[in-house]
């Protein structure tokens, strides 16, 4: 179980990682922005199921 919470808070660091980095590219604008911001977006969407997958697997655990 230890593994998996450090697992969680890893996904939960990275995904405020990549929140931060599209703020980033919003706030720039212009052409960094239009090449970068649907990447970042796809990057804090995957990373977000990441940490909700690690949760139930997480819940999962305990429950049984």
């Amino acid at each position: 179980m230890e593994v998996l919470n450090v697992l969680i808070i890893a996904a939960l660091i990275a995904t405020v990682v990549v929140l931060g980095l599209g703020l980033r590219s919003m706030a720039r604008g212009g052409s960094y922005d239009r090449d970068h911001a649907e990447k970042f977006m796809w990057e804090r969407v995957a990373l977000q199921a990441l940490v909700v997958l690690l949760l139930l697997a997480a819940a999962f655990l305990v429950n049984s």
